[in-house]
Order: structure tokens, then C-alpha cells, then sequence
């Protein structure tokens, strides 16, 4: 649990409203890359609200316990609760701790997340709209998402995630070199070895490229699934892995490569490839989830069926040989991805704070 107080309050909404929020806050005190609720709460701290923030303990129990005693000892300085909706086991702290706020009497914003929150909906209906029924209102990065929500006859606003646009250069692509990288967590749901069959399908097809891989290891056997088959297909030597950086070095390992490859079973709205997209690196990715909300194919990225190491390997190589299309999806990434830019985003929260 903690709780922050800009020094200098602004002169508008902010002096006057104590925002908590409360959901998975890790990469804070625990390492690792800080949760988009992390994010966003700092910068409404910046902005001059104060804010009440839990929890960052890795224990999941003990991170729920620290969520509700956050809750009930700071309810009285909270003016809205602000809850990170995510589905699986994080969904039972929604569960919890908006039935606690509910009860003290605090206005509630969901902030959802998470590409498999649709499947939450589909499967658990009746679950999820008891819920749901106890927010005020309802946010989410993308029409995706958004569409989940409606669905169960909510009305949810979408709010993109953020980025800071000013530490991430922009370079132009005309001529891809052929570096590319992959930024993501090593689990499943990610499906990192296909970053790796992608390498050997372009060796296949007579192009040597070269592979960053980026993000720290889940647990669940993706990170080895991913050096055996490396090392079984002999492409080790083209491929380097990185096990986690922090976050003030994510534009200079994305400024060292020219494509960025996101190969996702299942998505939302990721960071990773707005920051791609915002150093203008081309994307081609799978269209899986929200992937298509944010991305157009053709347009800003290339897209492809999930899981299908061929088609990604051919829209590789297809950027690498025609230098038009490269530098037409370098320039349209980046010119999407200022839309992602904070001081673009806090104006459309505050609209959404001023009714509550």
C-alpha cells in the first residue's frame, strides 16, 4: 500500500479528487515492467491528483490482503476507486475488493485489461455481470474490449493505453535491415517459439536475419520450449536473448532492430507493439484479439493467421524487399502510435472523473 501527494496540486479537478487504485501492481518494488494500472496511476500523480496504490506484493494472497486493508484503512481518503480488470484468478480480486468498495460507499471505475476477458464474458455470464453491476463506470484500451462489456448490457469507454512519445525516437525505415525483435513476456499465451520458427522458415527461403528476444520468463516452459528449439534447428546463433530489461531501455533495444514481430496466441491492446510502432519499426504480427482494433493491415503492419511461422517468414521478407511498403509502415506506425501519447489520453479520463 502506498499513498502519494504531488507537491504542487493543479488548479482544476485535480487538487480536489483522491484517485485509488487497486489491482496487480507489480514490477514496481518486485522488478520487471510496471503493470499500464502502475503506469497510468503515476501519471495522475504527476498530474497533481493524489493517489492511494495497491498492491505490489508477489504472494497473490497476501497481494488481495494488502488490496482490501488498502481499501478499508484509505476508504475515507479515496474519492474513486479505480479496480484493474483482468480475467482468471485476478478476477476473484475484482470480485472481492469491488464488493468491499461497493459497500463503503465509493464510486467505482473498471479499468479493463487483458485479451482473454472476452472469454470471461462467453463462459461465465452470469458471474461476470454481478460483478460488473457494482462499477459506476467502465474503461477499456480498445473497441475489443469494449465490445465484451457491451455485450452484457454495459456501456464501457474506450481510453487507449499510454506511452511517453518523447523517449521514443523516431526513425524512419526505407531500407529494412534484416534485424528483428520480439518484446513480450516468454509464456504461452505469447508464443515465443514461433518468433524462433519464423528464423528458420527465412532461412529456408535463402534470408539470414538476425533475432532479439526481450522479456523476462513466466515460469510455464516457454523460455526453454524456445532455446531447444533454437538449438535443435541450429538457428541458435542468430538468435539473442534478453531475460527482462527495464523500461527507460525499451527504445534503445527497439532502435537497434527494423521489425518488430508480435506472435500472440491471444491479445488486447500491447504496449510493446505501440512502442514498436512509436520508434517506426515495421510490425507484422497475428491478428488475433485486439490486434486488429489497433493495427490495419497493410496500412501500419502486416497481419497474419496465429501461429503460422510461413505467413509471418513471407511478410518478413516481404517488407525486407520492397524498401516503399517498409518506409509506408514505418511512417503510419508512428503516426498511430502518437494518438497513444499521455497528454493526448488524460483529458478524455478527466472527462470521465468530472460526472462521478
Amino acid at each position: 500500500m502506498s499513498i502519494q501527494n504531488f507537491s504542487v496540486p493543479r488548479k482544476d479537478i485535480a487538487q480536489n479528487i483522491c484517485l485509488g487504485f487497486v489491482g496487480s501492481m507489480l514490477g514496481g518494488d518486485s522488478g520487471g515492467n510496471l503493470t499500464m494500472g502502475h503506469i497510468i496511476a503515476d501519471k495522475f500523480n504527476q498530474a497533481g491528483y493524489p493517489i492511494v496504490l495497491a498492491s505490489s506484493k508477489n504472494n497473490k494472497v497476501i497481494r488481495l490482503f494488502d488490496m482490501l486493508f488498502t481499501i478499508l484503512s484509505r476508504h475515507r481518503d479515496i474519492d474513486i476507486l479505480i479496480i484493474q480488470v483482468y480475467s482468471g484468478l485476478s478476477f476473484i480480486y475484482v470480485d472481492i475488493c469491488s464488493w468491499l468498495g461497493k459497500f463503503l460507499g465509493l464510486p467505482m471505475i473498471f479499468h479493463v485489461h487483458g485479451g482473454n476477458i472476452p472469454n470471461l464474458v462467453e463462459r461465465k455470464p452470469c458471474w461476470a455481470r454481478q460483478v460488473f453491476n457494482r462499477a459506476d463506470k467502465f474503461v477499456a484500451p480498445s473497441e475489443y474490449l469494449a465490445k465484451s462489456i457491451n455485450k452484457l448490457g454495459f456501456s464501457c469507454i474506450t481510453i487507449p493505453n499510454i506511452i511517453e512519445l518523447s523517449k521514443y525516437p523516431y526513425r524512419s525505415i526505407g531500407f529494412a535491415k534484416p534485424k528483428l525483435i520480439w518484446l513480450r513476456s516468454f509464456h504461452s499465451i505469447y508464443n515465443p517459439t514461433l518468433a524462433v520458427k519464423v528464423v528458420i522458415e527465412l532461412n529456408k527461403m535463402g534470408q539470414k536475419v538476425l533475432l532479439t528476444m526481450v522479456g523476462p520468463d513466466k515460469g510455464d516452459g516457454s523460455l526453454d520450449l524456445t532455446l531447444e528449439t533454437a538449438q535443435e534447428y541450429g538457428v541458435s546463433q542468430q538468435i539473442s536473448i534478453i531475460k527482462g530489461i527495464p523500461k527507460s531501455q525499451v527504445p534503445y533495444e527497439l532502435s537497434k532492430s527494423d521489425i518488430f514481430i508480435n506472435t500472440t496466441n491471444i491479445d488486447n491492446t500491447p504496449v510493446s507493439v505501440i512502442e514498436a510502432m512509436a520508434c517506426g519499426l515495421c510490425i507484422v504480427s497475428t491478428n488475433v484479439g485486439g490486434i486488429p482494433y489497433l493495427l490495419e493491415d497493410g496500412v501500419d503492419a502486416l497481419l497474419v493467421q496465429p501461429d503460422d511461422a510461413v505467413a509471418m517468414a513471407k511478410a518478413v521478407k516481404k517488407i525486407l524487399n520492397e524498401p516503399d511498403l517498409a518506409d509506408k509502415l514505418s511512417a503510419n506506425a508512428r503516426k498511430k502510435a502518437e494518438q497513444f501519447d499521455w497528454e493526448n489520453i488524460l483529458p478524455r479520463w478527466e472527462k470521465i472523473l468530472k460526472v462521478l
